[in-house]
C-alpha cells in the first residue's frame, strides 16, 4: 500500500483491497472512505469487500464516491462528518488518492483552514492542490 500521510487526521491512498484492512488496523487507523465508485476499473475490489472486511475488523466504512461529474457540497459535508467523528486515524482511498486529498482539502477549507496550510499538506503528501486554490479560498472564507 502506498499510504500517504496529510496530517495527524488523515491519509490518502490508491485502491486497497479486502485484505488490507488488517494491516490498517494494525497501523492505527479506525475508519476508511471509499471516495472511488464501484465498477469505475475492470478488476477493482467492491466497496461491499472492503466494508465486510473493515466491519469485521472494527473499523468503520464510509463510501463517498466520486465520479466525473466532480466534487459536490454534500460529498464535502460527508467528508467533514467523517473526519468530526472517527476516534482515530482516517484512510481515504481512491484510483491514486488524488480525489482522496481533494476531497479532504475542500471539506477542511470549508471548516476554515487555510488554504496556504492544506496546498503544502497536499504537496507533502505528493499532491499538488494548487490549481484548487481559488475553490479553496472560497469555501474557506479567505
Amino acid at each position: 500500500m502506498d499510504i500517504r500521510r496529510i496530517d495527524d487526521r488523515i491519509s490518502v491512498s490508491p485502491q486497497i483491497t479486502a485484505d488490507d484492512v488488517a494491516t490498517l488496523k494494525a497501523q492505527g487507523f479506525t475508519a476508511i472512505v471509499n471516495n472511488r465508485p464501484d465498477g469505475e476499473d475492470a478488476g477493482q475490489p467492491d466497496g461491499d469487500s472492503i466494508a465486510a472486511a473493515a466491519e469485521s475488523a472494527g473499523l468503520t466504512y464510509h463510501a463517498i464516491p466520486i465520479t466525473h461529474a466532480g466534487f459536490s457540497h454534500p460529498q464535502i459535508d460527508a467528508m467533514t462528518a467523517v473526519l468530526a467523528d472517527a476516534p482515530g486515524q482516517v484512510l481515504a482511498y481512491c484510483r491514486s488518492g488524488t480525489r482522496s486529498c481533494n476531497l479532504w482539502a475542500l471539506a477542511s477549507a470549508k471548516q476554515g483552514e487555510a488554504s496556504d496550510t492544506l496546498v503544502a499538506k497536499g504537496q507533502a503528501a505528493g499532491y499538488d492542490l494548487s490549481g484548487m486554490r481559488p475553490t479553496l479560498d472560497a469555501l474557506s472564507g479567505r
